[in-house]
């Protein structure tokens, strides 16, 4: 705190007003966190340690949220950022971070939320990312009908473009589209495919979607590559099928990027600005990339869910299986288990005792059960069962004719339903295991279970996002004594 900067204004702060002050720590929710007079000021990606010059946008009670102006005088531990769009887009904002300050910030995070929650083990260390840069196996680019202007960009490239552009969205936009020319993030070559795939929908005139006309035809192109067999997928996200446009668009890809094994194109009519269609077409290849993971291979398609950091992603699995200590023959159900990937791990590590299987995988989604039931079947794993359908309802049901000893939850970004999380507090299993993308809500549904008589035996973080507030967290718990 800068005490010549930072007493207490005169009259409560209103929109555009300006201070000065520092930036001291991440909060729970991932944004930057700095105290002005009797004020705390929040923004997302703001620079850490930095003293810094900002204007208000909004405020509520005495939380206000800021946009950062100038940094006055850098932190400790702020680095070049190497991406030139750093602080226009909308993704790591915090690669001018240091990666071990990044890791002690989480970590204090981590922490914070945790014993707010009354979960008491302790986290050591956030595990880090052995390689935090072109980690992502997958990236979802936007087309648009309007072109941000780059604060990277020479000064007299004249206003906003208007025409089909590729991109990101820029950091709290979404109705212009940030023409990227990098990404240090995403995998190496992806930023090549989308300035070819932005520069053929230009020059074969190609319209992009307008969300608020419901017009236009180009919507999303989505980038996935394998980590274990090298092959990469691309998928043309549209609002119709228009096969003589698709096809030369794809023809002219293919020829600049042999290295594309499979491209297919989703037909997306509605009007969410999502990277999902109701039907897809296969236009090149088999429509699928291999990836191994846990000692299982997997098909994995253009709206498959996987996890997005393959190496980070592996070193989670251990530690799921690590937490499970699952034994031969014990019965280990896997809730909202997606495509299998934990499930066919722990499968392996359990191998049924008889003819029954003893690892079950209950999800909502039909399309990944039937993944999760073929990559069992291509992985030969016969002591898997896998169940489509309301996870409460499908898990009660085999609940009562296969108790687990070993549950493991997986949930979404919500957290667990509190229906489903009732019926797991009452469980008798002797371990539970939740691996929490949100960390928020997964020590909010770790602190019923501490009231229902569990207790947090072992926790650990791992950074599956560099450079991003994000954080991945495996808890263990057991029944207490």
């Amino acid at each position: 705190m800068d005490p010549a900067t930072n007493a207490a204004p005169e009259r409560k702060p209103r929109w555009g007003d300006e201070f000065e002050f520092r930036f001291e720590r991440l909060d729970e929710r991932g944004n930057s966190v700095g105290t002005c007079g009797e004020y705390t000021a929040h923004e997302r990606g703001g620079p850490i340690g930095a003293r810094v010059r900002a204007r208000v946008i909004s405020r509520r009670r005495e939380d206000l949220e800021v946009r950062t102006l100038e940094v006055l005088e850098p932190g400790p531990e702020q680095v070049p950022a190497r991406c030139a769009h750093h602080g226009t887009c909308g993704g790591c904002t915090f690669q001018d971070l240091e990666y071990g300050a990044q890791l002690r910030a989480k970590l204090e995070a981590a922490r914070g939320i945790l014993r707010e929650a009354g979960l008491t083990a302790e986290v050591r260390e956030v595990i880090p990312c052995a390689e935090p840069w072109n980690y992502r196996n997958k990236m979802d680019f936007t087309f648009g009908t309007k072109r941000w202007l780059d604060r990277a960009e020479p000064s007299d490239i004249g206003a906003d473009g208007v025409g089909t552009t590729l991109g990101l969205f820029p950091r709290g936009f979404h109705s212009k589209i940030l023409e990227i020319e990098e990404c240090h993030i995403a995998f190496a070559g992806a930023g090549e495919i989308v300035r070819t795939a932005r520069r053929l929908a230009r020059e074969q005139g190609l319209d992009a979607y307008d969300s608020r006309a419901h017009s236009g035809w180009l919507r999303h192109l989505v980038l996935r590559k394998s980590w274990s067999s090298g092959e990469l997928l691309a998928c043309l996200v549209s609002t119709d099928e228009s096969p003589e446009r698709a096809n030369l668009w794809v023809r002219a890809l293919l020829a600049a990027h042999p290295e594309i094994t499979t491209l297919v194109q989703l037909v997306n009519s509605g009007r969410a600005l999502v990277a999902v269609g109701e039907r897809e077409i296969r236009h090149h290849g088999r429509g699928t990339i291999t990836e191994r993971i846990a000692g299982n291979e997997f098909e994995i398609g253009a709206t498959t869910f996987f996890q997005v950091n393959t190496p980070q992603a592996e070193r989670l699995f251990e530690l799921v299986l690590e937490f499970a200590d699952v034994r031969a023959g014990e019965v280990v159900h896997d809730l909202y288990c997606g495509i299998g990937a934990i499930t066919l791990a722990l499968a392996r590590r359990a191998p049924a005792t008889d003819r029954t299987p003893n690892v079950l995988g209950f999800e909502l989604v039909d399309a990944a059960i039937t993944a999760a039931r073929a990559a069992a079947l291509a992985n030969n794993l016969q002591n898997t069962r896998f169940t489509a359908g309301d996870v409460l309802a499908t898990w009660r049901e085999a609940q009562m004719a296969l108790p687990a000893d070993v549950i493991v939850v997986d949930p979404p970004r919500a957290g667990i339903h509190p229906k489903v999380l009732a019926a797991l507090a009452s469980a008798s299993a002797r371990r539970i295991v939740m691996v929490s993308c949100e960390l928020r809500s997964g020590a909010r549904d770790g602190a019923i279970l501490l009231a229902a008589g569990w207790k947090l035996v072992r926790v650990a973080a791992l950074d599956l996002f560099p450079h991003t507030p994000h954080l991945e967290c495996v808890m263990c718990f057991e029944r207490a004594p």
